[in-house]
């Protein structure tokens, strides 16, 4: 098998224009001090990415509206909480690439102030287009998805609904490109990176990373994850299927155990999207030493827990560190509270 082509069988809309850079966090390590325990740090800049404001999304949004287009679809619906980077990336390339796009927000977070329901992702959405459908407090998401399928094919239509996060087997074939090309730039810089460490919040990013890496021959253990939706037993049962479901959709034989999987609980806090005093301090950390912005909900969770896991030992001193810049930005707007003092 020929990892570079496993994926041509895969139809595929191009978002993004080249690989997305690595670059290593000298001033970071700098402001860390002794805290750093001789790791390097480096970053895989996938907020960087051209369209939309970029982030992770728009690898599996290349693969998710290619599938739609295949099944004839002329509208996407997307299923996310109000402020979800997955839906703010489907609003833009769909606009991009001629779709209609409407988007099911559900209430996920326990707040209702004006901030957090007008500004960040919220209104991006709105500028690029998309039909927003803000739900109350209970309803079902897919359900409601569902029926505007419905009306829209009695219509005369037909809608492709992308689920929460685009998380599905072929949604995460992004992130096993996304793999591909880490191993490609690692060869190219002539570092091996120890230990990738990401968030997981509906676990497609984790779930094609582990599998590429076992395409690759490496182990899905290198992939530290840091929950910021479920707890740890719940995300690690559930990646495992999907990286199960990802394998099997490339043809790969092999298969993995929930416990052979690399996830941390400890930065979740009260519940996805409510802020930690640790991820605060990530936050502003990495944006005074470096100029870079982490994101509230999933990066600066994350980060906080990349930090923690280099203090306690869980990455040795010596390591080489790569850290994914998953994007999602646009939410500081939407948390401006959190951070004005």
């Amino acid at each position: 098998m020929q990892i570079s082509s496993i994926l041509d069988k895969f139809p595929r809309v191009r978002l993004m224009a080249s690989p997305t850079p690595i670059q290593r966090l000298e001033r970071l390590e700098q402001a860390l001090g002794d805290r750093r325990r001789e790791v390097a740090i480096w970053v895989k800049r996938d907020d960087l990415m051209g369209l939309g404001g970029g982030g992770n999304k728009l690898r599996k949004l290349e693969f998710l509206l290619a599938q739609a287009r295949s099944e004839g679809c002329d509208t996407v619906i997307a299923i996310g909480g109000v402020q979800s980077n997955f839906a703010r990336l489907t609003a833009a390339a769909c606009a991009r690439s001629g779709l209609a796009c409407e988007l099911v927000l559900a209430q996920m977070v326990p707040r209702i102030d004006d901030l957090y329901h007008k500004n960040g992702n919220v209104l991006l959405d709105n500028l690029f287009g998309a039909r927003l459908h803000v739900l109350s407090t209970g309803d079902d998401p897919k359900q409601f998805a569902e029926s505007r399928a419905d009306e829209i094919a009695a219509s005369g239509g037909r809608a492709f609904i992308a689920t929460l996060g685009g998380s599905t087997p072929v949604g995460c074939l992004g992130y096993v490109d996304c793999a591909f090309e880490i191993a490609a730039q690692s060869a190219e810089m002539d570092i091996a990176f120890d230990r990738m460490v990401i968030p997981n919040g509906s676990g497609g990013t984790h779930a094609g990373l582990a599998a590429g890496m076992i395409v690759t021959g490496s182990s899905a253990s290198r992939v530290r994850a840091h929950s910021v939706v479920s707890s740890r037993e719940s995300t690690m049962s559930a990646t495992a299927d999907k990286v199960n479901a990802v394998l099997e959709l490339l043809s790969v034989e092999k298969r993995v155990e929930p416990d052979e999987l690399n996830v941390s609980g400890g930065q979740l806090g009260d519940g996805y999207g409510i802020p930690t005093a640790a991820m605060v301090d990530a936050v502003r950390t990495v944006a005074r030493s470096e100029g870079l912005l982490l994101d509230p909900v999933y990066s600066g969770k994350a980060f906080a827990g990349l930090l923690s896991d280099i203090e306690d030992g869980a990455i040795p001193p010596r390591s080489n560190v790569l850290f994914v810049m998953t994007g999602g930005t646009p939410a500081l707007y939407a948390y401006a509270d959190v951070f004005a003092h």
